[in-house]
């Protein structure tokens, strides 16, 4: 096994996840397998229990996981399956070692830090690395390991005494490390500064770790004479250091680093130079080149209660970047915080409330996406009628398939304190209840998380459709609550159809409005399986239903041919297949800054 490990320096949210999943893609264009773990300093167990505001989104796996963010990078970039042991915390790796203590495993024994928990951040590492993650059988070749944090936090100390210990353990040829850090430009002078990466590496050297490589970020490329004193300060070769600039979206990444040799630099440093390929990388570069130059905008409105980060739905934009992309549709998205929304704004601050309601208004489509506690919920439900009675498509993730059933009860069956048990326990009419095998005292990993398999009533649905006419579908779950079966025949009776349902027939997935150009919400979360070029199909069939082309999309069963090829870059006016860039390489809306994605 060979491993790749990636830290960071100067300061936090360079990019290493990023960094990390392009290195990955980069060796799997090159014809080896590859996994990959993040390491997360923290004392939490897992990431279940953290504020997306603090922590961004909690991305789930299929065995349940609640796991950082960043592990859905990899899956995304990668198109593998990653397990909750991919994520490795402070609190996991004590947790195990005082399990092992109070078993007498270490019986007569000081248990330490040095060797004990050592250790077993080693082997956790190894067990890991072993598990295969892309459909395959057998170990991968290449384990790419980032570790969460700067260096020089005092909770990283371990992991960067462990790491040190495992690269002399496993040897020469069989450990890369590249350290990603910031090479700023002060405005007052213009210069790029190379003080910041040195002290960085000085550090790192003087922590046990020296690295192959360095990946500097910056605004633009670094010049040659910075690469030079770089070279001479950090004792890295001058070809070995590669520059992240800023750039119009994440997919350019792993084609900036095969642009300045970067995989060479790693092949070599791994001893695979005679085992790997040139790195193959056409389809991804085609659909790169088309994201930049799509104009035609489609207008999402986002409504949710994190909207001040970005981070905190992560995957959700994701999803829909490649649905876009496959509709050939420049993404727009716009933020409305559903507090916004509601009445009480109105009379606090009415140039608030009208600036989200015209947002609303004004988009091609509605999303509302998970999330947890009663902050914003009747704004959500304002967002769901609009999107109701308007004919305006509409997507209901988790909560905001929820929130649409409580709409439809309140609106349409006249129950006027119909609501969820979350928010008001005493409801005399309880649409959403909480699952009878939750748990009320113990937060972490408690919820119904996870793949589990939905069932369709009807094959004869937009939602079967777009999954390729199929008769189930597996898809990740995480939540306490869910729509009352008690109620089902009510909401039927009244023209809401539940057109997905769990084995036991009792518990509601997917719920759609008939006679309506796109309304569905769904229990599951199917954001966490897109994918570039393979689009989740409700997302898909989301920003078709906002650009008129569902109808086609459907009469295909969700089947989109992958807009990344010569034909329809000529369709959208280009001769000859010549992709142009963007004039100005923004996707404006995708991040709340909307000049381009700087990750």
């Amino acid at each position: 096994m060979k491993y790749v490990l990636v830290t960071g320096g100067v300061v936090s949210g360079l990019g290493k996840g990023v960094t990390a999943s392009s290195i990955g893609l980069l060796l799997k264009a090159c014809g080896l397998r590859v996994t990959s773990i993040k390491i997360d300093p923290y004392l939490n167990t897992d990431a279940g229990t953290m504020s997306p505001f603090e922590h961004g989104e909690v991305f789930v796996l299929d065995d349940g996981g609640e796991v950082d963010l960043d592990l859905g990078n990899y899956e995304r970039f990668l198109d593998i399956k990653l397990t909750r042991d991919n994520n490795i915390t402070t609190g996991k790796i004590y947790q195990s070692v005082i399990d092992k203590e109070r078993r007498g495993d270490y019986l007569g024994k000081t248990v330490q830090v040095v060797p004990h928990i050592t250790d077993a951040i080693q082997e956790w590492i190894e067990r890991v690395a072993m598990i295969p993650v892309d459909g395959k059988e057998g170990p991968a070749d290449v384990c790419v390991i980032e570790l969460g944090g700067t260096i020089g936090d005092i909770e990283s100390m371990p992991f960067i005494e462990a790491l040190g210990q495992f690269s002399y353990r496993v040897g020469h040829g069989n450990f890369c490390l590249i350290h990603v850090s910031l090479v700023p430009v002060l405005n007052v002078v213009g210069e790029q500064k190379t003080k910041p990466t040195q002290h960085s590496v000085r550090g790192l050297r003087g922590l046990g770790l020296t690295p192959n490589i360095l990946a500097c970020r910056s605004t633009k490329a670094l010049d040659e004479n910075v690469k030079g004193k770089l070279s001479q300060f950090c004792h890295v070769p001058a070809e070995n250091i590669v520059t992240l600039y800023d750039v119009p979206n994440i997919w350019h990444i792993p084609l900036l680093l095969r642009e300045q040799k970067a995989h060479e630099a790693i092949l070599k440093g791994l001893d695979l130079l005679g085992v790997a390929r040139e790195p193959d990388l056409k389809e991804w570069t085609t659909r790169t080149e088309v994201c930049d130059m799509l104009h035609d905008p489609v207008r999402i409105a986002m409504v949710g209660k994190y909207t001040g980060l970005s981070d905190s739905y992560l995957s959700v934009l994701k999803a829909l970047l490649h649905a876009s992309v496959a509709c050939h549709q420049k993404l727009i998205v716009e933020w409305v915080p559903a507090g916004d929304l509601e009445d009480v704004t109105a009379k606090e601050a009415p140039n608030v409330y009208k600036a989200a309601w015209d947002l609303l208004k004004g988009a091609d489509g509605v999303l509302v996406p998970g999330g947890f506690g009663d902050r914003g919920v009747q704004g959500k439900i304002l967002a769901a009628k609009y999107a109701r009675e308007n004919k305006v498509p509409f997507l209901g993730i988790c909560l905001g398939m929820q929130i649409a059933v409580i709409e439809f009860a309140r609106s349409v069956l006249g129950l006027q304190d119909a609501n969820s048990t979350e928010f008001d326990s005493e409801t005399k009419n309880p649409c959403v209840i909480f699952m009878p095998e939750g748990s009320k005292t113990h937060m972490g990993g408690t919820m119904r998380l996870g793949s589990r398999r939905t069932y369709f009533k009807t094959t004869d649905c937009k939602s079967a459709k777009l999954y390729g006419n199929a008769n189930f579908v597996d898809e990740r779950h995480r939540h306490r609550y869910e729509v009352n079966p008690d109620m089902i025949s009510q909401f039927e009776n009244a023209g809401l159809s539940f057109v997905g349902r769990d084995e036991s027939g009792r518990r509601m997935e997917i719920v759609e409005l008939p006679g309506h150009p796109y309304f569905v919400g769904v229990q599951f979360h199917p954001e966490f399986k897109s994918r570039p070029g393979k689009p989740s199909a409700l997302f898909l069939g989301l920003i078709a239903a906002a650009c008129g082309k569902l109808e086609a999309v459907v009469r295909n069963y969700g089947h989109v041919s992958m807009l990344v090829t010569k034909k329809c870059v000529m369709s959208n006016g280009h001769q000859n297949g010549n992709i142009n860039k963007s004039s100005n390489g923004s996707l404006n809306g995708l991040y709340s800054n909307g000049n381009g994605v700087h990750f």
